[in-house]
Protein backbone atom coordinates (compact mmCIF):
# COMPACT_ATOMS: atom_id res chain seq x y z
CA UNK A 1 0.00 0.00 0.00
CA UNK A 2 1.17 3.50 -0.83
CA UNK A 3 0.38 6.69 1.05
CA UNK A 4 -2.29 8.96 -0.42
CA UNK A 5 -0.60 11.93 1.25
CA UNK A 6 2.28 12.31 3.68
CA UNK A 7 2.10 13.72 7.20
CA UNK A 8 3.77 16.85 5.84
CA UNK A 9 1.23 17.10 3.00
CA UNK A 10 -1.60 17.02 5.50
CA UNK A 11 0.07 19.41 7.94
CA UNK A 12 0.70 22.02 5.26
CA UNK A 13 -2.97 21.79 4.31
CA UNK A 14 -3.99 22.45 7.94
CA UNK A 15 -5.12 18.86 8.57
CA UNK A 16 -4.50 17.10 11.90
CA UNK A 17 -3.96 13.43 11.14
CA UNK A 18 -4.68 10.61 13.64
CA UNK A 19 -0.92 10.25 14.06
CA UNK A 20 -0.55 13.94 14.96
CA UNK A 21 -3.42 13.65 17.43
CA UNK A 22 -1.81 10.60 19.07
CA UNK A 23 1.54 12.38 19.38
CA UNK A 24 -0.15 15.47 20.84
CA UNK A 25 -1.86 13.37 23.51
CA UNK A 26 1.35 11.61 24.50
CA UNK A 27 3.27 14.90 24.69
CA UNK A 28 0.55 16.87 26.54
CA UNK A 29 0.48 19.41 23.71
CA UNK A 30 -2.22 20.60 21.36
CA UNK A 31 -2.79 18.80 18.05
CA UNK A 32 -2.35 22.13 16.28
CA UNK A 33 1.10 22.56 17.82
CA UNK A 34 2.16 19.16 16.46
CA UNK A 35 0.60 19.91 13.07
CA UNK A 36 2.47 23.20 12.77
CA UNK A 37 5.76 21.54 13.71
CA UNK A 38 5.28 18.80 11.11
CA UNK A 39 4.42 21.41 8.47
CA UNK A 40 7.59 23.35 9.28
CA UNK A 41 9.75 20.22 9.43
CA UNK A 42 10.79 20.78 13.05
CA UNK A 43 8.80 17.73 14.18
CA UNK A 44 8.76 14.36 12.42
CA UNK A 45 6.43 11.40 12.95
CA UNK A 46 8.10 8.29 11.50
CA UNK A 47 5.09 6.20 10.49
CA UNK A 48 5.29 4.06 7.36
CA UNK A 49 1.80 3.28 6.05
CA UNK A 50 2.71 -0.41 6.00
CA UNK A 51 3.81 -0.61 9.65
CA UNK A 52 0.42 -1.62 10.98
CA UNK A 53 1.54 -2.44 14.55
CA UNK A 54 2.98 1.05 15.09
CA UNK A 55 2.08 3.38 17.93
CA UNK A 56 2.89 6.86 16.54
CA UNK A 57 5.51 9.00 18.24
CA UNK A 58 7.03 12.37 17.43
CA UNK A 59 10.62 13.57 17.32
CA UNK A 60 11.55 17.25 17.67
CA UNK A 61 13.34 19.46 20.17
CA UNK A 62 10.04 20.90 21.37
CA UNK A 63 8.96 17.39 22.40
CA UNK A 64 10.08 14.89 25.01
CA UNK A 65 13.62 13.67 24.28
CA UNK A 66 13.55 10.29 22.54
CA UNK A 67 16.11 7.49 22.54
CA UNK A 68 16.96 4.89 19.92
CA UNK A 69 18.23 1.37 20.50
CA UNK A 70 20.37 -0.37 17.87
CA UNK A 71 20.05 -4.10 17.33
CA UNK A 72 21.11 -6.44 14.52
CA UNK A 73 23.75 -9.07 13.89
CA UNK A 74 27.26 -8.54 12.58
CA UNK A 75 29.27 -10.47 10.01
CA UNK A 76 30.62 -12.64 12.86
CA UNK A 77 28.13 -12.62 15.73
CA UNK A 78 24.55 -13.22 16.87
CA UNK A 79 21.44 -14.79 15.36
CA UNK A 80 17.79 -13.70 14.87
CA UNK A 81 16.72 -15.18 18.23
CA UNK A 82 19.28 -13.07 20.09
CA UNK A 83 18.26 -9.95 18.22
CA UNK A 84 14.57 -10.41 19.01
CA UNK A 85 15.56 -10.77 22.67
CA UNK A 86 17.31 -7.40 22.33
CA UNK A 87 14.09 -5.96 20.88
CA UNK A 88 12.18 -7.20 23.94
CA UNK A 89 14.75 -5.65 26.29
CA UNK A 90 14.70 -2.38 24.36
CA UNK A 91 10.92 -2.17 24.60
CA UNK A 92 10.87 -3.15 28.28
CA UNK A 93 13.27 -0.41 29.32
CA UNK A 94 11.78 2.36 27.23
CA UNK A 95 13.41 2.73 23.81
CA UNK A 96 11.38 5.03 21.56
CA UNK A 97 12.70 3.70 18.24
CA UNK A 98 14.66 0.64 17.14
CA UNK A 99 17.24 0.43 14.36
CA UNK A 100 18.10 -2.81 12.57
CA UNK A 101 21.81 -2.70 11.68
CA UNK A 102 22.04 -6.33 10.53
CA UNK A 103 24.66 -7.18 7.93
CA UNK A 104 24.34 -10.98 7.66
CA UNK A 105 21.70 -13.63 6.95
CA UNK A 106 18.24 -13.22 5.47
CA UNK A 107 17.94 -9.49 6.10
CA UNK A 108 14.48 -9.12 4.56
CA UNK A 109 12.98 -12.00 6.57
CA UNK A 110 14.40 -10.71 9.85
CA UNK A 111 13.22 -7.17 9.12
CA UNK A 112 9.72 -8.37 8.22
CA UNK A 113 9.34 -10.05 11.60
CA UNK A 114 10.91 -7.10 13.42
CA UNK A 115 8.41 -4.67 11.89
CA UNK A 116 5.56 -7.01 12.78
CA UNK A 117 6.65 -7.26 16.42
CA UNK A 118 7.68 -3.65 17.01
CA UNK A 119 5.13 -1.08 18.23
CA UNK A 120 7.82 1.61 17.94
CA UNK A 121 9.30 3.03 14.71
CA UNK A 122 11.84 0.83 12.95
CA UNK A 123 14.86 2.35 11.23
CA UNK A 124 17.46 0.88 8.87
CA UNK A 125 20.66 1.80 7.05
CA UNK A 126 19.92 0.62 3.48
CA UNK A 127 23.56 0.73 2.35
CA UNK A 128 24.21 -2.35 4.52
CA UNK A 129 21.75 -4.47 2.56
CA UNK A 130 22.84 -2.84 -0.69
CA UNK A 131 26.45 -3.89 -0.04
CA UNK A 132 25.34 -7.35 1.09
CA UNK A 133 23.37 -7.89 -2.13
CA UNK A 134 25.74 -6.49 -4.71
CA UNK A 135 29.13 -6.39 -2.99
CA UNK A 136 30.67 -3.51 -1.07
CA UNK A 137 32.15 -1.79 -4.10
CA UNK A 138 29.86 -3.04 -6.84
CA UNK A 139 26.44 -1.53 -6.17
CA UNK A 140 24.87 1.02 -8.51
CA UNK A 141 21.93 3.39 -8.69
CA UNK A 142 19.48 0.61 -9.58
CA UNK A 143 20.52 -1.50 -6.58
CA UNK A 144 20.17 1.50 -4.28
CA UNK A 145 16.63 2.27 -5.43
CA UNK A 146 15.62 -1.39 -5.42
CA UNK A 147 16.69 -1.90 -1.80
CA UNK A 148 15.21 1.41 -0.60
CA UNK A 149 11.86 0.54 -2.17
CA UNK A 150 11.90 -3.05 -0.88
CA UNK A 151 12.48 -1.79 2.66
CA UNK A 152 9.84 0.93 2.28
CA UNK A 153 7.27 -1.62 1.09
CA UNK A 154 8.01 -3.79 4.13
CA UNK A 155 7.16 -0.93 6.49
CA UNK A 156 10.47 0.65 7.54
CA UNK A 157 9.61 3.95 9.21
CA UNK A 158 12.90 5.80 8.79
CA UNK A 159 16.08 5.22 6.83
CA UNK A 160 19.59 6.53 7.31
CA UNK A 161 20.80 7.76 3.94
CA UNK A 162 24.38 9.05 3.72
CA UNK A 163 23.77 11.48 0.85
CA UNK A 164 25.68 14.45 2.29
CA UNK A 165 29.13 12.89 2.02
CA UNK A 166 30.63 14.16 -1.24
CA UNK A 167 33.90 13.42 -3.00
CA UNK A 168 35.25 16.85 -2.05
CA UNK A 169 34.96 16.03 1.69
CA UNK A 170 37.05 12.86 1.65
CA UNK A 171 40.57 14.39 1.62
CA UNK A 172 39.83 16.35 4.80
CA UNK A 173 38.40 13.23 6.48
CA UNK A 174 41.49 11.21 5.68
CA UNK A 175 43.71 13.71 7.54
CA UNK A 176 42.06 12.74 10.82
CA UNK A 177 43.40 10.45 13.54
CA UNK A 178 40.62 7.93 12.86
CA UNK A 179 39.55 8.86 9.35
CA UNK A 180 35.97 7.73 8.56
CA UNK A 181 34.37 5.69 11.36
CA UNK A 182 30.81 5.45 10.07
CA UNK A 183 30.29 2.07 8.40
CA UNK A 184 27.94 3.60 5.86
CA UNK A 185 30.22 6.55 5.31
CA UNK A 186 33.25 4.33 4.79
CA UNK A 187 31.40 2.10 2.31
CA UNK A 188 30.34 5.11 0.26
CA UNK A 189 33.71 6.86 0.45
CA UNK A 190 35.39 3.66 -0.75
CA UNK A 191 32.85 3.42 -3.61
CA UNK A 192 33.59 7.02 -4.62
CA UNK A 193 37.31 6.28 -4.59
CA UNK A 194 36.95 3.09 -6.61
CA UNK A 195 34.59 4.50 -9.24
CA UNK A 196 35.92 8.07 -9.40
CA UNK A 197 32.30 9.25 -9.35
CA UNK A 198 30.11 11.30 -7.01
CA UNK A 199 28.17 9.74 -4.12
CA UNK A 200 25.42 7.66 -5.80
CA UNK A 201 22.99 8.38 -2.95
CA UNK A 202 23.39 12.10 -3.61
CA UNK A 203 22.96 11.57 -7.35
CA UNK A 204 19.80 9.46 -6.81
CA UNK A 205 18.36 11.65 -4.07
CA UNK A 206 15.26 12.80 -6.00
CA UNK A 207 14.34 9.20 -6.77
CA UNK A 208 14.87 8.24 -3.13
CA UNK A 209 12.55 11.10 -2.12
CA UNK A 210 9.83 9.76 -4.41
CA UNK A 211 9.98 6.33 -2.78
CA UNK A 212 9.92 7.87 0.70
CA UNK A 213 6.92 9.98 -0.23
CA UNK A 214 5.06 6.97 -1.64
CA UNK A 215 5.37 4.99 1.60
CA UNK A 216 5.69 7.79 4.19
CA UNK A 217 9.29 7.01 5.09
CA UNK A 218 11.14 9.60 7.16
CA UNK A 219 14.70 10.23 6.02
CA UNK A 220 17.43 10.31 8.63
CA UNK A 221 20.19 12.19 6.86
CA UNK A 222 23.27 10.30 7.97
CA UNK A 223 26.55 11.76 9.17
CA UNK A 224 28.97 9.57 7.26
CA UNK A 225 31.82 11.85 8.37
CA UNK A 226 31.00 12.02 12.07
CA UNK A 227 34.11 12.28 14.26
CA UNK A 228 35.28 8.99 15.78
CA UNK A 229 37.45 10.56 18.48
CA UNK A 230 37.40 13.89 20.26
CA UNK A 231 40.55 15.01 18.41
CA UNK A 232 38.58 14.85 15.14
CA UNK A 233 35.50 16.72 16.39
CA UNK A 234 34.11 19.85 14.74
CA UNK A 235 36.46 19.70 11.79
CA UNK A 236 36.25 20.66 8.14
CA UNK A 237 34.96 17.27 7.02
CA UNK A 238 32.18 17.10 9.61
CA UNK A 239 30.89 20.59 8.93
CA UNK A 240 31.34 20.33 5.17
CA UNK A 241 29.01 17.34 5.16
CA UNK A 242 26.60 19.15 7.50
CA UNK A 243 26.29 22.02 5.03
CA UNK A 244 25.26 19.60 2.28
CA UNK A 245 22.80 17.92 4.67
CA UNK A 246 21.24 21.35 5.26
CA UNK A 247 20.58 21.58 1.50
CA UNK A 248 19.11 18.07 1.51
CA UNK A 249 16.74 19.00 4.35
CA UNK A 250 15.30 21.74 2.15
CA UNK A 251 14.89 19.29 -0.74
CA UNK A 252 13.06 16.90 1.57
CA UNK A 253 10.69 19.62 2.76
CA UNK A 254 10.00 20.75 -0.80
CA UNK A 255 9.02 17.16 -1.62
CA UNK A 256 6.90 16.89 1.56
CA UNK A 257 9.13 14.13 2.91
CA UNK A 258 9.90 14.27 6.62
CA UNK A 259 13.58 14.50 7.52
CA UNK A 260 15.79 14.49 10.57
CA UNK A 261 19.55 14.93 10.77
CA UNK A 262 22.10 12.60 12.37
CA UNK A 263 24.81 14.14 14.47
CA UNK A 264 28.33 13.69 15.77
CA UNK A 265 29.62 10.70 17.70
CA UNK A 266 32.68 11.93 19.64
CA UNK A 267 32.70 15.55 20.82
CA UNK A 268 34.42 17.20 23.82
CA UNK A 269 31.87 18.42 26.33
CA UNK A 270 32.70 22.08 25.73
CA UNK A 271 31.88 21.78 21.99
CA UNK A 272 28.44 20.18 22.34
CA UNK A 273 26.39 23.37 22.65
CA UNK A 274 28.05 24.84 19.55
CA UNK A 275 27.41 21.66 17.56
CA UNK A 276 23.72 21.58 18.50
CA UNK A 277 23.19 25.24 17.61
CA UNK A 278 25.10 24.95 14.37
CA UNK A 279 22.86 22.11 13.21
CA UNK A 280 19.74 24.10 14.10
CA UNK A 281 20.95 27.01 11.99
CA UNK A 282 22.32 25.06 9.01
CA UNK A 283 19.48 22.52 8.84
CA UNK A 284 16.49 24.74 9.55
CA UNK A 285 15.94 23.24 13.01
CA UNK A 286 15.29 19.76 11.60
CA UNK A 287 15.19 17.26 14.49
CA UNK A 288 18.74 16.37 15.46
CA UNK A 289 19.41 12.68 16.17
CA UNK A 290 22.79 12.27 17.86
CA UNK A 291 25.03 9.30 18.70
CA UNK A 292 26.03 10.07 22.28
CA UNK A 293 28.08 12.16 21.85
CA UNK A 294 30.98 10.37 23.52
CA UNK A 295 32.85 13.02 25.52
CA UNK A 296 36.09 11.15 26.24
CA UNK A 297 37.85 8.37 24.37
CA UNK A 298 39.60 6.57 27.23
CA UNK A 299 36.72 4.70 28.88
CA UNK A 300 36.23 1.44 26.94
CA UNK A 301 33.70 -0.69 28.77
CA UNK A 302 32.03 2.44 30.16
CA UNK A 303 31.15 4.24 26.96
CA UNK A 304 27.43 4.07 27.81
CA UNK A 305 28.22 6.37 30.73
CA UNK A 306 30.43 8.90 28.94
CA UNK A 307 28.04 8.96 25.98
CA UNK A 308 25.03 9.51 28.24
CA UNK A 309 26.86 12.51 29.72
CA UNK A 310 27.17 13.93 26.23
CA UNK A 311 23.61 12.93 25.41
CA UNK A 312 22.25 14.89 28.37
CA UNK A 313 24.14 18.00 27.25
CA UNK A 314 23.10 17.46 23.63
CA UNK A 315 19.44 17.10 24.54
CA UNK A 316 19.57 20.17 26.79
CA UNK A 317 21.03 22.23 23.96
CA UNK A 318 18.55 21.03 21.35
CA UNK A 319 19.00 17.42 20.22
CA UNK A 320 15.66 15.69 19.69
CA UNK A 321 16.71 12.03 19.86
CA UNK A 322 19.68 10.22 21.36
CA UNK A 323 21.10 7.05 19.87
CA UNK A 324 22.18 4.86 22.73
CA UNK A 325 25.73 3.64 23.23
CA UNK A 326 26.38 0.37 25.08
CA UNK A 327 29.31 -0.65 27.31
CA UNK A 328 30.66 -2.70 24.40
CA UNK A 329 30.94 0.27 22.03
CA UNK A 330 34.37 -0.01 20.34
CA UNK A 331 34.76 -3.54 21.74
CA UNK A 332 32.18 -5.89 20.23
CA UNK A 333 28.57 -6.67 19.42
CA UNK A 334 26.40 -5.94 22.48
CA UNK A 335 24.43 -8.71 24.17
CA UNK A 336 21.06 -8.28 25.88
CA UNK A 337 22.56 -7.02 29.13
CA UNK A 338 24.61 -4.43 27.24
CA UNK A 339 21.44 -3.32 25.45
CA UNK A 340 19.67 -2.97 28.78
CA UNK A 341 22.49 -0.86 30.22
CA UNK A 342 22.63 1.31 27.11
CA UNK A 343 18.88 1.91 26.99
CA UNK A 344 18.64 2.73 30.70
CA UNK A 345 21.67 5.04 30.65
CA UNK A 346 20.19 7.02 27.78
CA UNK A 347 16.69 6.96 29.26
CA UNK A 348 18.21 8.62 32.32
CA UNK A 349 19.95 11.24 30.15
CA UNK A 350 16.79 11.95 28.15
CA UNK A 351 14.65 12.23 31.28
CA UNK A 352 17.14 14.51 33.03
CA UNK A 353 17.13 16.80 30.00
CA UNK A 354 13.33 16.87 29.91
CA UNK A 355 13.22 17.83 33.60
CA UNK A 356 15.78 20.58 33.04
CA UNK A 357 13.86 21.88 30.02
CA UNK A 358 10.53 21.90 31.88
CA UNK A 359 8.76 19.45 29.57
CA UNK A 360 5.10 18.94 30.53
CA UNK A 361 4.79 16.50 33.47
CA UNK A 362 8.46 15.47 33.21
CA UNK A 363 9.20 16.01 36.92
CA UNK A 364 6.11 14.17 38.16
CA UNK A 365 7.99 10.87 38.21
CA UNK A 366 10.79 12.36 40.33
CA UNK A 367 8.30 13.90 42.74
CA UNK A 368 6.41 10.61 43.05
CA UNK A 369 9.53 8.59 43.81
CA UNK A 370 10.60 11.20 46.37
CA UNK A 371 7.24 10.91 48.15
CA UNK A 372 7.60 7.12 48.16
CA UNK A 373 11.10 7.39 49.66
CA UNK A 374 9.84 9.70 52.39
CA UNK A 375 7.17 7.14 53.23
CA UNK A 376 9.59 4.18 53.05
CA UNK A 377 7.22 2.70 50.49
CA UNK A 378 9.79 0.57 48.72
CA UNK A 379 7.51 -1.04 46.16
CA UNK A 380 6.01 2.28 45.08
CA UNK A 381 9.55 3.66 44.86
CA UNK A 382 10.53 0.80 42.56
CA UNK A 383 7.45 1.34 40.39
CA UNK A 384 8.67 4.84 39.46
CA UNK A 385 12.27 3.76 38.80
CA UNK A 386 13.60 3.81 35.25
CA UNK A 387 14.92 0.29 35.89
CA UNK A 388 12.65 -1.23 38.59
CA UNK A 389 14.28 -4.65 38.27
CA UNK A 390 17.76 -3.34 39.11
CA UNK A 391 16.42 -1.37 42.10
CA UNK A 392 14.62 -4.43 43.50
CA UNK A 393 17.72 -6.57 42.88
CA UNK A 394 19.98 -4.20 44.84
CA UNK A 395 17.50 -3.83 47.71
CA UNK A 396 17.08 -7.60 47.95
CA UNK A 397 20.86 -8.18 47.94
CA UNK A 398 21.37 -5.50 50.60
CA UNK A 399 18.81 -7.16 52.87
CA UNK A 400 20.42 -10.57 52.40
CA UNK A 401 23.83 -9.19 53.33
CA UNK A 402 22.61 -7.27 56.38
CA UNK A 403 23.17 -8.70 59.88
CA UNK A 404 19.78 -7.23 60.83
CA UNK A 405 17.95 -8.17 57.64
CA UNK A 406 14.69 -9.08 59.33
CA UNK A 407 14.42 -5.65 61.01
CA UNK A 408 15.51 -3.81 57.83
CA UNK A 409 12.93 -5.70 55.81
CA UNK A 410 10.23 -3.89 57.81
CA UNK A 411 11.12 -1.00 55.55
CA UNK A 412 11.86 1.97 57.81
CA UNK A 413 15.50 2.34 56.82
CA UNK A 414 18.05 1.01 54.34
CA UNK A 415 21.20 -0.94 55.14
CA UNK A 416 23.44 2.02 54.23
CA UNK A 417 22.48 4.03 57.34
CA UNK A 418 20.65 1.61 59.59
CA UNK A 419 17.91 2.73 62.01
CA UNK A 420 19.91 5.15 64.16
CA UNK A 421 21.58 7.08 61.34
CA UNK A 422 18.69 7.22 58.85
CA UNK A 423 18.29 10.88 57.86
CA UNK A 424 14.85 10.35 56.31
CA UNK A 425 13.61 8.62 59.44
CA UNK A 426 14.97 11.44 61.63
CA UNK A 427 13.49 14.09 59.31
CA UNK A 428 10.08 12.44 59.49
CA UNK A 429 10.34 12.42 63.26
CA UNK A 430 11.20 16.15 63.30
CA UNK A 431 8.25 16.89 60.99
CA UNK A 432 5.93 15.10 63.43
CA UNK A 433 7.35 17.06 66.37
CA UNK A 434 6.89 20.38 64.58
CA UNK A 435 3.30 19.92 63.43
Amino acid sequence: MKAEKTQMDAAKQGVVTPEMAAVAASEYLSPEFIRDGVAAGTIVIPANVNHTSLKPMGIGRALRTKINSNIGNSQTSSCPKNEFEKLDVSLKYGADTIMDLSTRGDLALFRKELIKLSPIPVGTVPVYEIAARAGAGKFDRDTILEVVEDQAKQGVDYMTIHAGLLAKHIPAALKRKLGIVSRGGALIAAWIGDHKMENPFYEAFDDILKICRDYEVTLSLGDGLRPGCIADASDEAQFGELDVIGELVQRCRAANVQAMVEGPGHVPFNQIEMNMKREQKVCGDAPFYILGPVVTDCAPGYDHMVAAMGGLAGAYWGAAMLCYVTPKEHLGLPDTEDVRRGVVAFKIAAHAADVALGRPHAQERDDAISDARADFDWERQFSFALDPDRAREYRRAALQESHCAEDAASGKYCTMCGPDFCSVRLSNKLKEMNK
